[in-house]
């Protein structure tokens, strides 16, 4: 959610900062209306109440001296019908009031951050930036087969079986394929947590309508969740777990000297992918049920760019680590998410679409899920709390990380070589076999 002061003085500025994405003016302009309508009613109120108080102490002292004035006593008794109109109309201008409180509450959650002044202006993927590349795209003396083929034949991923048990869009681990994909799960949680200074969580899985709404989900992508029922209780399947660690601080003032805070979380991830119909069908590019190893940061604002950074390198070290080619893009204002002021993706290396696909996503928020959620700090011990800055990234996707070891580490009859930095998670595990220093998932003939 965004300062306040946009839709009062500041309107021009926003529909400025709006347009570099996909614009809003009709939407401003609403919220502008109803912010305008909401100050002059409280002015209105406001005044209706003084002169209420104003008049109940003349009456008060009119009604001391009726004994002894029966003027007074009339005159008294004429000024309480006349605060009975008014309030009735104090009624009525509170009930009017609450009726605009929440129709600006519900549109100013519908506008999204406003990008920063270091994104490039565009509308969509193809005017991202390219801000560097590591390794060379793997290059290979055959035709490539994609992930699924690969792991169809080795028998460590079932779509069909999957298929039969919840429908489309999800997928099956079996065998060396779980215990890799497990494998993934500790390696990026150990990493981020001995190296990066993160601290690991678990969090619920399931959260309610007010967390989805801080962190921004809600309204917006209320068609893009999976939530349940039971009884009058609403809860949601998170779409990842930054859900559940920006919302750890909800409504919470964090004593001066705490910050920066470092969180990290393995989670499965619940999306319905509802306006992505038709694309990538096929594989775990794009599931409903995912999993993924998240990074949030909780910092002050004078950090948070400089904590970005270094987000983007703890992501960018599984990949090196992995020995996975990737690439950093900086996104156009066009193609950021709802609640990112500046988003860097990174993008691994796929032989068989012989392109880079999005592996991970790290932004920041500032103080616009802060807001939301009523996230504080005190900058210094008894100081008036203000609003954190907040961060969160993928570090990373597991599925698609899996993808990638599938496709840039397989030979020509279907075998797969395991990344080095994974051996002491599968070292002697069932479908694994040691070739000289190598490890592998053999193909079965």
């Amino acid at each position: 959610m965004l300062d306040s002061r946009y839709f009062q003085e500041g309107v021009e500025e926003l529909k400025m900062g709006l347009r570099k994405r996909s614009g809003g003016d009709e939407l401003v302009a609403q919220v502008a209306q109803l912010s305008q309508s909401r100050k002059e009613l409280i002015l209105a109120a406001d005044a209706l109440k003084a002169n209420r108080n104003a008049v109940s102490q003349e009456i008060a002292k009119l009604k001391a001296q009726a004994k002894s004035n029966p003027q007074a006593a009339q005159e008294a008794d004429q000024k309480v019908l006349a605060m009975r109109a008014v309030g009735e109309e104090i009624k009525a201008m509170d009930e009017k009031l609450r009726l605009v409180e929440e129709q600006y509450q519900a549109l100013t959650l519908r506008i999204p951050n406003l990008p920063h002044s270091s994104v490039p202006v565009g509308k969509s993927s193809d005017e991202n930036f390219e801000v560097r590349r590591w390794g060379k795209p793997t290059e290979l003396s055959f035709d490539p087969k994609s992930h699924v083929d690969l792991g169809e034949h080795l028998k460590i991923i079932d779509f069909e079986r999957a298929g039969k048990m919840s429908g489309a869009r999800f997928a099956l681990y079996r065998g060396a394929g779980a215990r890799l994909e497990r494998a993934l799960i500790q390696f990026m949680l150990d990493l981020h947590t001995s190296e990066h200074g993160y601290q690991e969580v678990i969090p619920p899985f399931m959260v309610s309508r007010d967390a989805m709404t801080g962190t921004g989900q809600l309204p917006k992508f209320e068609e893009d969740l999976f939530k349940t029922h039971v009884a009058d209780r609403e809860l949601f399947l998170i779409p990842t777990s930054e859900v559940p660690l920006t919302n750890m601080y909800r409504e919470e003032i964090i004593e001066a000297g705490a910050l920066p805070y470092y969180l990290t979380a393995y989670s499965p991830c619940f999306r319905s992918e509802a306006g992505s119909y038709g694309k990538d069908t096929r594989g775990l590019i794009r599931l409903h049920q995912f999993q993924k190893v998240e990074l949030v940061k909780i910092v002050e604002p004078d950090q948070s760019y400089e904590e970005l950074e270094k987000m983007v390198q703890n992501a960018e070290k599984v990949l090196q680590l992995l020995e996975l080619p990737y690439r950093v893009l900086l996104l156009c204002s066009g193609d950021m998410g709802f609640s990112a002021t500046k988003t860097y993706d990174l993008e691994v290396w796929l032989p068989s679409q012989n392109t880079y696909r999005e592996i991970s996503s790290c932004s920041n928020c500032e103080d616009f899920q802060a807001r939301r959620a009523q996230i504080r700090y005190r900058p210094e011990p008894q100081a008036k709390p203000k609003l954190a800055h907040t961060l969160n990234g993928s570090g990373l996707a597991v599925g698609r990380t899996f993808v990638a070891i599938l496709e840039n580490c397989q030979d020509q009859n279907g075998n797969i070589r395991i990344p080095r930095v994974l051996h002491r998670y599968l070292e002697g595990a069932p479908g694994f076999t040691r070739r000289g220093d190598d490890l592998y998932i053999l193909a079965q003939v």
